[in-house]
């Protein structure tokens, strides 16, 4: 039961799109990311997420509409609704997501598909 220092995690690493579990609560995983541009569209079946922005802004898009997401606040992407994250400047995420959740959802594999790693 230790703390955990967001910042000095987020210092750790400089890739976009490759999220890091920070820790574990029952059967999921609470992640952190830095997102700059565009993700791919996906879906998740059987998981929702959740996106907490803690610094800079993000837009979910989805198939018919968008939505921003500024410091200090948060998005739930329901189970099986097609989204694509954006960031038009780095922007620093905590995610809680079910273990073993693979990032970008249905989509095909690519070069922005990462399963997370501890940090």
């Amino acid at each position: 039961m230790d703390k955990v220092n967001l910042a000095e995690k987020f210092a750790a690493f400089d890739e976009h799109w490759s999220p890091r579990i920070v820790g574990r609560v029952d059967d999921y995983e609470v992640k952190i990311v830095k997102i700059e541009g565009d993700f791919v569209w996906h879906k998740h079946d059987d998981a929702d997420e959740l996106f907490y922005v803690i610094d800079g802004a993000l837009r979910m898009d989805f198939r018919d509409r968008s939505v921003d997401v500024a410091a200090g606040e948060m998005i739930v992407v329901p189970r099986g609704i097609e989204h694509k994250p954006f960031a038009a400047e780095e922007c620093r995420v905590m995610l809680l997501e079910r273990a073993g959740l693979v990032n970008t959802g249905d989509a095909a594999p690519g070069p922005l598909t990462n399963h997370a790693k501890p940090i």
